[in-house]
């Protein structure tokens, strides 16, 4: 069984650069695989592996500045989520592309699993999802805003173009795992809206702690591993991954004739060239004759 920890946290990183290697060399000798992405603004990403070395992981994360109070989420696969481990320096560890947006000066306020279920009932707060179309796609709460943005860098304009929609509304925001929720909660202070709540912890801490017969929620949690989806009590979804769009599909998607693995599916099939589904077809085979190479290599 493998352990996957969701984390983040916000932190002044003066040299990220230099963290980088030895927390590669730690993951890759405690069999974790993931991704971990460090920014001047600190540390973000899922990595899973045995019990001890994701704990060895966190640890040392811990100990890096600012980062003893770090939070994080942990569910369960019976699969490897990762197929290796990256440590990525990146100019944000979740884009918006807004200098001037600063987690660490202020967000809005932090609203339990227990406490959502009341608040977005309530006829003056607008729930908006902050995800991207393609996640919002498999499931959200009851009556949220979709801003159907492809990336979390989009959000900005549409709240410019759309503010005019939820003039003397209370705002509740959501995401994943609560880092878009960190950013866009700032933002929209910044942007003179005061009475700003987010979910705690985001939709899988609301999905770990709150039973299905009292859900608000609708659907599946698209996540960033080899899962591609979650339910209640983070039980692995149905959904799988399309290799020529990265959108999840389900199982009985494949029947569709707009389907080829590795390729096309039903969402991209207009969206790619002949010569992309070409490359991508030849990217299968070479996927294909390395794992008859691996089987071969087994001992009888």
């Amino acid at each position: 069984m493998y352990t996957i920890a969701a984390l983040y946290h916000f932190t002044r990183l003066a040299d990220p650069a230099a963290l980088k290697p030895a927390l590669l060399d730690l993951c890759q000798s405690q069999d974790v695989t993931g991704t971990l992405l460090l920014a001047a603004e600190g540390i973000n990403g899922t990595i899973a592996g045995p019990r001890a070395g994701i704990d060895a992981v966190l640890a040392h994360v811990r100990s890096l500045p600012g980062c003893t109070d770090l939070e994080w989420k942990e569910s369960t696969s019976a699969k490897p989520p990762f197929g290796r481990m990256k440590v990525r320096l990146k100019k944000e560890i979740v884009t918006m592309g807004q200098p001037d947006v600063d987690p660490r000066a202020r967000v809005g306020h932090y609203v339990d699993p227990k406490g959502w279920n009341e608040l977005i009932r309530s006829p003056d707060v607008a729930v908006i999802d902050t995800r991207n179309d393609y996640e919002v796609a498999i499931g959200t709460f009851e009556g949220a805003v979709d801003p159907q943005t492809k990336s979390f860098g989009e959000f900005p304009e549409w709240w410019q173009q759309n503010k005019h929609r939820f003039h003397n509304k209370r705002i509740a925001m959501f995401c994943t795992g609560g880092i878009r929720c960190e950013k866009s909660t700032n933002y929209l202070l910044g942007q003179g809206i005061e009475d700003v709540f987010h979910l705690k912890g985001g939709i899988l801490k609301y999905l770990e702690e709150m039973p299905a017969v009292d859900s608000r929620w609708t659907g599946d949690c698209f996540v960033f591993d080899n899962r591609v989806s979650v339910g209640h009590g983070l039980k692995e979804g149905p959904h799988e991954l399309c290799h020529g769009c990265r959108r999840p599909i389900l199982p009985e998607d494949k029947a569709r004739a707009e389907y080829e693995a590795g390729v096309s599916c039903h969402h991209c099939v207009d969206e790619t060239t002949e010569d992309d589904k070409g490359r991508f077809r030849e990217r299968q085979k070479q996927m294909r004759l390395a794992r008859e190479r691996a089987e071969a290599q087994q001992p009888p």
